[in-house]
């Protein structure tokens, strides 16, 4: 299995960030919106969703598994244990392949992510995650 992570890490780190569009990320969200939302702290609905994942609100330059009153993986707690902290290039790299971007953050082969979406077209991670940044 950690045959298979390596490659996918090294692709990533090789692969030149790209500067994603936030309007474009905006659209994309609507992929997101059925475990999802964007709630302000003050109760603001910026995108209303799901609550199967948390809410995405100040993701980006907060710790890993973070979120208040959501109940994460044992993948993401190893992540929040080791003091991650989300930017636009861990979330696209993220959104790419959850478990596989887990396993190789962590250096678990076991570990896994409970998020099974993938969005693996980079244009688009880079476009949600200029998204999210802007959220907050």
């Amino acid at each position: 299995m950690l045959t298979r992570v390596i490659p996918l890490l090294a692709l990533v780190l090789a692969s030149p960030a790209l500067a994603g569009d936030p309007a474009k990320g905006e659209e994309t969200f609507k992929k997101c919106k059925s475990c999802h939302s964007i709630i302000a702290p003050d109760g603001t609905a910026v995108q209303k969703g799901g609550k199967t994942g948390p809410n995405l609100y100040g993701v980006v330059g907060r710790a890993a598994a973070s979120a208040p009153d959501f109940k994460y993986g044992e993948g993401m707690l190893e992540l929040n244990a080791k003091g991650v902290v989300w930017d636009e290039e861990q979330i696209a790299a993220y959104l790419a392949d959850p478990t596989a971007w887990v396993k190789a953050t962590t250096g678990d082969a076991a570990a896994k992510s409970k998020m099974s979406f993938k969005l693996p077209n980079e244009e688009d991670a880079a476009n949600m995650a200029a998204y999210l940044a802007t959220n907050k």
